[in-house]
């Protein structure tokens, strides 16, 4: 694992503990440019990761919390009349002067407003008045949602559902972290002792590093095995789509990097695949009635798809 990584990565779990996998995926979609939806119960450290992470990598982070009075000209901006010059000036919203953006509960905003984000993350820019208004390069959208106390939420369009490179859950600590928890916050904020190790320059560049690392063409095919197979399951009504598929290769190759090898490997499309397929697919009604959730009915998909030789 390249050094850097490994100093970001200890920066953040300073702060979120005992829960490295979930950190190691985050950075991932990092690598990959692109946006995470962390969907959990609330107080597990949703937020926290976001902040550490943003600490961590020295980037412009802003936050909004999402709550049904929010509008898209909130996130986007807006046009106002300016009476001296004659003319309309635009006014930014939260996404033109942040690298990563927090949209806190997203699901507990308008459609409307869920929707402004969708050029942000797909184009890295927005469009008010006609006039484009480009954003960072670096620019993510981290969003948390949870399902507790559902009155008056949203859910998430599946078109807006694609656009999150992964969707990961961080769950309960075990008894050891939860100890150290504990421990870390009787006198002091362990979020205090995060350091910035990186910048927006260094992230540009592990990006680059990530998409250059070697996908062979047998991987390919692997891929492309399990997005067919994820179409055809009995228990999936919508399978993977040709975005889904896209977003498997980039964060496989960000598994890779993070592995420190610079070609790919079959674990490496393995490790990531529910947590970059669950929230694209639909599950039948025959499923549902089943009670067999995503992560289930994928692991079937995988079980069933013959892999390549580890080797390639």
């Amino acid at each position: 694992m390249d050094e850097q990584i490994k100093r970001i990565l200890r920066q953040v779990e300073q702060v979120i503990r005992g829960k490295a996998p979930v950190v190691e995926k985050v950075m991932m979609a990092v690598l990959s440019g692109g946006h995470v939806l962390l969907d959990d119960v609330p107080g597990v450290g949703k937020t926290s990761l976001v902040v550490a992470l943003s600490k961590a990598l020295g980037l412009r982070y802003r936050r909004v919390q999402c709550t049904p009075d929010v509008l898209p000209s909130d996130i986007v901006g807006f046009s106002v009349y300016d009476r001296q010059s004659g003319s309309f000036r635009y006014m930014p919203g939260a996404v033109n002067d942040a690298d990563l953006l927090l949209a806190d509960e997203i699901n507990r905003t308008s459609s409307k407003t869920q929707s402004a984000l969708l050029e942000a993350m797909e184009e890295r820019q927005v469009t008010v008045d006609g006039h484009v208004h480009p954003l960072s390069r670096c620019f993510m959208v981290f969003a948390t949602e949870n399902h507790v106390g559902a009155a008056g939420t949203q859910l998430l369009p599946q078109a807006q559902l694609d656009r999150f490179l992964v969707r990961l859950t961080l769950g309960y600590p075990d008894f050891d972290a939860q100890m150290d928890i504990l421990r870390d916050r009787q006198t002091a904020d362990p979020m205090d002792t995060v350091a910035a190790v990186a910048n927006r320059e260094a992230v540009l560049d592990m990006q680059r590093r990530a998409a250059a690392v070697t996908i062979h063409e047998e991987i390919l095919a692997y891929i492309t095995r399990l997005a067919m197979a994820s179409r055809e399951d009995p228990w999936i009504e919508l399978g993977l789509s040709p975005r889904g598929a896209l977003a498997l290769s980039r964060m496989a190759r960000a598994c890779a990097c993070l592995r420190g090898r610079d070609y790919v490997i079959p674990q490496d499309v393995r490790e990531i695949f529910t947590d970059v397929c669950g929230h694209r697919i639909l599950l039948s009604p025959k499923a549902r009635a089943a009670r067999v959730d995503a992560r289930t009915a994928l692991e079937g998909v995988l079980a069933r798809v013959e892999a390549p030789y580890e080797g390639q």
